[in-house]
């Protein structure tokens, strides 16, 4: 009887962490970041920010990027734009921050040095600002 409990038990056990388990793939997938130049601004934008901007940066459901300095009385918002990359601004448009926090993400790409990721953020907030509408 108690050989037949236990086993019941560890079995139970076993499902419950097995359903737990593909719960969690199917709710929060696993992608690797692209690789990407930290040169390019450009390529960057097109890996990790034109699916939810879109590739004309004109706002796909998240906010467009090409009328923000528009939006700021013709002054492109240099800082927090850095800031919401990074991850350190809380953007009202973002409602519970969706956006990702590229900041910490760049980290796994390339050789993750502070260096290289206030490279990337510099040359993706150019490329940003590269697409200001006139």
């Amino acid at each position: 009887m108690r050989l037949t409990t236990l086993l019941f038990f560890v079995c139970g056990v076993i499902l419950f962490f097995a359903i737990a388990q593909l719960t969690a793939r199917s709710i929060y997938p696993i992608n690797p970041l692209p690789m990407t130049s930290a040169s390019s601004g450009e390529e960057m934008y097109g890996a990790y920010c034109s699916s939810c901007h879109g590739r004309d940066a004109r706002g796909g459901w998240a906010p467009d990027l090409t009328a923000l300095a528009k939006r700021n009385n013709g002054t492109f918002p240099t800082v927090l734009v850095k800031e919401t990359i990074r991850g350190e601004a809380r953007i009202n448009a973002h409602g519970p921050k969706d956006m990702p926090a590229w900041g910490a993400m760049f980290r796994y790409v390339g050789s993750g040095s502070r260096l290289e990721i206030d490279v990337r953020i510099n040359n993706l907030t150019e490329y940003v600002r590269s697409l200001q509408q006139k």
